[in-house]
């Protein structure tokens, strides 16, 4: 599990008002750089790529061709359409069936589009307890969410497990939430 612990030094200070600025300006540099680390000293070889896509920003390893982390702050419920979504998942080798889903590292209900931001997760996992996190941030436009996910020696495409946190901001300090699920 990484180590969350040099966020308490920016979080009990990080009031609603200071957030935006304090997630894009440290929080998330912070962040990058604990799974980036962490990530190079599981895996061999890589080459770390940051890329957005709308309001939410992806790590992605170009040597294995998978998703490490995603991240972005929360603007409540989606406006996309499920159908429009839907129109663009069909045919995805990974369905919502069988052992492994087709589990978005950014929930559709956040804004999470598919493509890179796309990895198997099981679906008792990705049809439960993740879903908790997910509603959380969706109900608190402003938070931070992210997912890092786990992998194992190897180059396989399925992740070993993922941690999943929020950030929120309250009136005077930020609340920090993490939930760790094997894949």
């Amino acid at each position: 599990m990484t180590d969350y612990a040099e966020l308490n030094r920016i979080l009990p200070r990080l009031s609603h008002a200071h957030a935006t600025a304090a997630f894009s300006d440290e929080v998330a540099p912070l962040l990058v750089a604990l799974w980036a680390d962490d990530y190079v000293r599981r895996v061999a070889s890589c080459e770390l790529l940051e890329s957005s896509v709308g309001q939410f920003s992806y790590l992605f390893d170009m040597t294995t061709e998978r998703l490490i982390a995603a991240w972005g702050i929360s603007q409540g419920k989606s406006t996309v359409a499920r159908k429009e979504i839907a129109t663009r998942m069909r045919g995805h080798p990974l369905a919502n069936g069988g052992t492994y889903h087709r589990g978005h590292a950014i929930a559709h209900t956040l804004g999470g589009s598919t493509d890179i931001n796309l990895v198997p997760q099981l679906g008792k996992i990705n049809s439960g307890p993740f879903q908790a996190l997910e509603r959380l941030a969706v109900s608190h436009a402003g938070a931070l969410y992210f997912t890092y996910w786990l992998y194992g020696p190897g180059n396989s495409q399925v992740p070993v497990g993922v941690e999943q946190g929020l950030l929120m901001p309250g009136a005077t300090a930020c609340t920090f939430k993490l939930a760790t699920f094997g894949n």
